[in-house]
């Protein structure tokens, strides 16, 4: 597992999912039946859609919110510049077909800059210092390189290096909390290895969420739509929502894996054991953003810097400045610091924020902040939590959440073996699950090459063994 300057980056990509306020303008009428019903509109429904209508057939989405783009979604009232309440970033862009098809909507994508600091009390690193920084990140990945490849799957923490020395806690908040919504300890070697490797960050000038809901405008949805009870079988599914009831032959369900088992939505007969328990060992980490206005730059960081602290325990964050060359600067939380201080309401986030920012640049930057807002995504009902990141032992239930239940089939980001925790993986999981639904209802023959993006993908993306610190969207 290689490291370099760039891939101190996988802190700033690490970014999941919070409520927002961008909004549909218009919303399909229910149908009574289709071909294949998708529940949920988030990256992995939006996907999923456009297939089913590529080949010709009937589709509804039900999205139980009122806005689309799951944990993608974009504010753009608040502040004075699109504001990624959830993800940030797409990767690997010469094979991603989410930023061709950003560019053919008329949008803009760009590489994110490359900027980077670190801090260690009121001053900036020194050159020697970040290289020990990171070279206690490339000890620290190896070391869980070589744990994956025993016969015995343990916890990343475990692992680490017993003499990282000054930088050990950074390390664990930049590979754990920060990347993957977790502490280290909570996290398999195995899926964090296999995690394929986060390159060339790709943001979107008008918000992610805005183009994940560009990228569903000709799709029929139906939003305010939560599907309470779901009726499958081996030969069709019927779907009840306050609106009414769908039949379908099929359906692909996207709901995120905090969701899937906590039973708010209501299946008979019930979702095999198999699935539950895979989802299960597959729960979302906590990531949330406190976003502050500083007019004026009283930090002196360039745009679209990150900066993370030389820290000595989890109480920690990350801060992505001048977003977009605005006044508009987010201090991320995650893990079980963030989760907890995600517990204690908006208030309790932003005076963390406000005291973090002090201690590293002084009290007159904190009391520059004009105005704030915090997302608390352990609270959204539609979502339950960030990003998925297996438990130790459970890296195999990812592929097993791909199995098809009778004619249903599960997608989003979870259900991704080497994309966990990304929009990729998840527009990729949306594709393969309606390919799969296709193929259910006799739309595809089984000879028939699959003709998606995703598909495309894997036959040109052999899956890596390095995380390179895995940068989490």
């Amino acid at each position: 597992m290689t490291m370099t300057r760039r891939d101190f980056l996988s802190a700033s990509a690490a970014l999941a999912l919070m409520p927002t306020l961008g909004a549909r303008a218009w919303a399909a009428p229910l149908p009574r039946e289709a071909d294949i019903v998708v529940i949920g509109a988030g990256a992995a429904g939006i996907a999923a859609g456009r297939r089913i209508m590529a080949a010709n057939r009937r589709v509804i989405i039900v999205e139980a919110s009122n806005q689309i783009g799951g944990r993608c979604l974009t504010d753009t009232s608040t502040f004075d510049v699109p504001f990624d309440r959830g993800a940030r970033w797409l990767h690997n862009p010469d094979i991603n077909p989410i930023i061709r098809l950003a560019r053919n909507a008329g949008l803009d994508v760009f590489a994110a800059p490359p900027g980077q600091k670190i801090r260690i009390g009121r001053r900036n690193a020194r050159a020697g210092e970040t290289e020990e920084f990171l070279a206690a990140l490339v000890r620290a990945n190896r070391a869980i390189d070589d744990a994956s490849r025993g016969k015995v799957d343990v916890s990343c923490a475990s692992v680490l290096p017993k003499d990282l020395g000054d930088w050990a806690a950074t390390a664990e908040f930049v590979l754990g909390a920060s990347a993957t919504g977790k502490d280290l300890k909570e996290i398999s070697v195995i899926d964090k290895a296999r995690a394929q490797e986060r390159n060339a960050a790709i943001a979107c000038r008008q918000g992610l969420g805005t183009l994940i809901a560009k990228l569903g405008e000709q799709i029929p949805i139906s939003l305010s739509t939560p599907a309470s009870r779901v009726a499958w079988s081996n030969r069709d599914v019927a779907v009840e929502t306050p609106a009414g009831k769908i039949v379908a032959r099929a359906a692909v369900i996207t709901v995120s894996s905090n969701v899937l088992t906590a039973g708010n939505i209501k299946f008979a007969p019930d979702i095999p054991k198999r699935q539950l328990d895979a989802a299960a060992k597959l729960s979302l980490g906590s990531y949330d953003h406190i976003a502050l206005q500083l007019p004026g730059n009283p930090l002196g960081l360039a745009r679209d810097d990150i900066m993370i602290e030389q820290s000595s325990s989890t109480r920690t964050a990350l801060l992505f400045a001048n977003i977009g060359s605005s006044s508009l600067c987010s201090i991320d939380v995650a893990g079980s610091f963030g989760r907890d201080l995600s517990a204690q309401g908006e208030r309790a986030m932003v005076a963390f924020a406000m005291e973090w920012l002090a201690k590293l640049f002084g009290s007159e930057a904190a009391s520059a902040v004009k105005k704030s807002s915090a997302t608390r995504w352990n609270a959204a009902p539609f979502a339950l939590g960030a990003m998925s990141s297996a438990a130790p032992g459970g890296q195999p239930s990812r592929k097993i959440l791909t199995e098809p239940i009778g004619c249903m089939f599960l997608a989003g980001e979870a259900t991704h073996e080497t994309q966990w925790g990304t929009v990729d993986g998840a527009w990729e999981s949306g594709e393969r699950a309606a390919e799969a639904a296709l193929r259910r209802i006799g739309a595809l023959r089984d000879t028939e090459p699959a003709t998606s993006a995703a598909a495309k993908r894997q036959r040109r993306v052999a899956p890596g063994r390095s995380a390179r610190g895995a940068p989490i969207n």
